[in-house]
């Protein structure tokens, strides 16, 4: 009789392998923004054997798949010691997510997990899930991690078990192995989406939050905010300025926050976020850029109208589907660009392009005019521009 478990995990790691040998390359010509790169650079699949399968032949006689990965996405990311790490949001089949990173030495392919997920340590409140971290290299010389913590409403009607609390979690480390937990922000709102901007602002800590009165509704909730704060320490939230507000009949009508931690550059502060509509097909996420003053991040200087980039192809279809989602870029020290996104909730890809092209992006793109009127105006404009010349 053929040796079962053998060729079982003769056959798993031939197909890892293959899988974690391929090349991305660029899917030319682009939009000349950005360039999208063909393969996800994190899948499901990606995730190390030892992690799904008890690898003993006596207590795994079949290799059954002891521990199901549902997905890899919302990656927060950092430049590490001359590698392109990221903090994967790891969704077991189980529906509980936890941080692990993987890291690659181009940016773009070759992304291989660390041995061992890592240990976020709880508060006397237990999380439930944990997601969607951002990751800051602040100036006080610490890399702090924003995450979401979900819990059960307790005060919900009995026999709910849907409704959450969501809030900001919040870690910091010197060497991304070992980290501290610091008490979860307090504020008057939901927090979904706090990000840490990574310089102080008079002297203090700025926080992009974005408040809202439940778990999946904004309500109320205006926008991006705004908010500065002495000390990351018990951290207490009870103002917030909008700096970056929804808009009726645009793509961040729903609702829109902030995505991985701002670049610094010549002309500003460069901010990628997410806005969110509703539709037929349900919530559509895309991604959009602005730009800030550098002085005074709370203060555009320009946003280009309409979305960055939207779910193309494949990146539509996935466990929540035609959604976007990104927490973490890395700016090279030659202004190339690496833009990490999710798709539809399942995977991980990347985008190229550099600090030139999205700040020409930027400040020569037209903004939202709100009305179909002035988009004709706009796109007649362009259509002049170029036959007359």
């Amino acid at each position: 009789m053929e040796d079962l478990f053998q060729w079982r995990l003769t056959e798993l790691e031939r197909a890892y392998e293959l899988l974690m040998q391929q090349k991305n390359k660029p899917l030319l010509p682009g939009n000349g923004i950005f360039e999208r790169y063909k393969y996800p650079i994190i899948t499901a699949n990606h995730t190390p054997l030892h992690w799904r399968y008890d690898l003993d032949r006596k207590r795994n006689p079949y290799l059954m798949e002891r521990f199901g990965i549902n997905s890899t996405f919302n990656s927060g990311a950092i430049k590490w010691m001359g590698n392109y790490l990221l903090v994967v949001r790891v969704e077991g089949n189980d529906r509980k997510s936890f941080f692990a990173i993987a890291e690659s030495e181009n940016g773009i392919d070759g992304f291989q997990f660390w041995q061992y997920p890592i240990n976020i340590p709880e508060t006397d409140d237990p999380d439930v899930n944990v997601y969607d971290m951002r990751l800051t290299l602040h100036e006080d010389g610490w890399v702090y991690g924003i995450f979401c913590t979900e819990r059960r409403d307790h005060g919900s009607p009995a026999g709910d078990l849907s409704s959450a609390i969501a809030s900001a979690g919040i870690v910091r480390t010197k060497d991304l192995i070992h980290w501290e937990r610091l008490a979860d922000i307090k504020s008057r709102s939901q927090q979904r989406n706090v990000v840490l901007h990574p310089e102080y602002v008079d002297g203090k800590y700025a926080l992009y939050t974005r408040p809202q009165d439940g778990f999946i509704e904004a309500g109320n909730g205006a926008g991006i905010g705004w908010s500065l704060v002495d000390s990351l320490e018990n951290i207490d939230i009870h103002g917030e300025v909008i700096i970056n507000h929804r808009c009726y009949h645009t793509i961040k009508e729903l609702k829109n926050g902030e995505g991985p931690t701002p670049l610094r550059t010549a002309m500003g502060w460069l901010h990628l976020a997410h806005g969110v509509r509703s539709c037929a097909a349900g919530l559509r996420y895309v991604l959009y850029l602005y730009l800030t003053n550098l002085e005074k991040p709370y203060e555009i200087i320009a946003e280009p109208g309409g979305y960055f980039m939207a779910p193309e192809g494949d990146e539509r279809i996935g466990d929540v589907s035609n959604v976007l989602f990104c927490n973490g870029w890395i700016a090279d020290a030659d202004g190339k660009v690496y833009i990490y996104y999710a798709s539809s909730d399942t995977r991980m890809h990347v985008a190229v392009s550099s600090i030139d092209r999205l700040l020409d992006y930027c400040l020569h793109t037209a903004a939202d005019g709100f009305r179909s009127a002035t988009t004709v105006r706009q796109v007649n404009q362009l259509i002049s521009g170029n036959l007359n010349q």
